[in-house]
């Protein structure tokens, strides 16, 4: 699991709509393919999954305040798509908090 800890905490509303617009169309951008990502909402956690093609999901993404925990799949971490994802997400984490500072990251 990630951690990435900032100076401000995270807001997973804000996570999750950037990563309902962005997300997939930023894959195909990545990867020249155009595979639609499911992104739900539960709660405080965000699940980003591709149920045709993967059992369960390929990454969870949970705020607690300063520190957004991102976890990924252990059944899939040679995949391309899941290394193309989660270069992604880590990249559009970073651009949500803005000019806030990431204190510290943490984990794979």
């Amino acid at each position: 699991m990630k951690i990435i800890t900032s100076s401000v905490p995270w807001d997973i509303s804000q996570i999750f709509i950037t990563l309902q617009q962005q997300l997939n169309p930023l894959f195909k951008e990545h990867r020249g393919k155009d595979l639609q990502f499911k992104i739900e909402r539960e709660g405080n956690k965000v699940l980003v999954s591709k149920p045709e093609m993967y059992d369960g999901y390929l990454f969870t993404i949970e705020a607690m305040g300063k520190e957004l925990h991102i976890g990924k799949s252990e059944h899939y971490v040679d995949d391309v798509n899941q290394i193309t994802l989660q270069s992604i997400i880590e990249t559009l984490q970073m651009e949500i908090q803005g000019g806030n500072d990431i204190i510290y990251i943490s984990g794979e």
